[in-house]
């Protein structure tokens, strides 16, 4: 096993800065194409995939180490997150299944007991980030990341598939209430392109007038003089969210119910 001696470090002593058998996973969507996406990551010990996350400092609160992580991984400032579930209850995690994922060479350097090998507790966060905006860049962790489809993920390292699977049920939930369209649209779209994305994260078509004309009454969308060119004949215009009044329609729980 290669590693640096700045990861080295982190494996020895990072127990003396971060708090041990604490972690935050992050659920990291983007859209695009037509596809709900989320970030997945190798780490540097391990063979497989799994999602980002880290460890929370000392002296650090759960949501500013959660916004830490997210900006060291995407170098996003400010972008939706949202605490999801608490991890602690699979068997696996109760009988420390770190151990059994780490090389033996890791354990051989190391140690059985070092503090990455021990019982961890997750905190999940869901993130929603427009997807062309986000420059993911490795660290002393993690040494690649690949944006997957949600439809078709990978069997991932721990209990991150089940972490996958609440964090969209529980966006799915929070669909009417949080802004979800505007966290994972770009700044301008068009009307078929927000009823797609509602549609792939509900996984259900939802109607082609009824939608759009319901976002419309509600002034949440305002329509610009700017058109995109998909075609010979076919120009549509560009819309974007009226943050104000589409916050406003969210907490009445009503602004996307059909």
């Amino acid at each position: 096993m290669k590693i640096n001696e700045k990861h080295h470090d982190f494996i020895r002593n990072g127990h003396l800065t971060f708090m041990p058998q604490l972690s935050i996973d992050c659920v990291i969507f983007g859209y695009h194409d037509r596809e709900l996406k989320v970030l997945l990551t190798k780490y540097v010990d391990l063979n497989g995939w799994g999602l980002p996350g880290g460890f929370i400092k000392k002296e650090e609160s759960l949501s500013h180490a959660a916004a830490r992580i997210l900006e060291e991984r995407t170098t996003l400032k400010n972008i939706f997150l949202q605490q999801f579930y608490t991890f602690g209850d699979n068997e696996d995690r109760v009988l420390g299944w770190r151990s059994k994922i780490f090389e033996p060479d890791f354990i051989k350097e190391f140690g059985e007991d070092n503090w990455l090998l021990k019982r961890t507790i997750g905190i999940g966060y869901y993130a929603l980030i427009e997807f062309s905006k986000a420059v993911i860049r490795p660290d002393i962790m993690y040494d690649e990341f690949s944006w997957h489809g949600v439809t078709g993920l990978p069997m991932l390292l721990f209990d991150h598939n089940e972490m996958v699977e609440k964090a969209l049920e529980t966006m799915r939930f929070q669909l009417y209430h949080q802004p979800i369209g505007y966290n994972l649209l770009p700044e301008l779209f068009t009307l078929p392109e927000i009823q797609s994305l509602y549609e792939t994260i509900l996984g259900r078509p939802l109607h082609r007038r009824n939608f759009p004309t319901k976002l419309m009454s509600m002034g949440i969308l305002v329509k610009t003089d700017e058109k995109r060119k998909i075609g010979q004949h076919r120009s549509p215009f560009l819309y974007r969210f009226d943050k104000e009044k589409y916050e406003t329609a969210l907490k009445s729980g009503i602004a996307l119910s059909e």
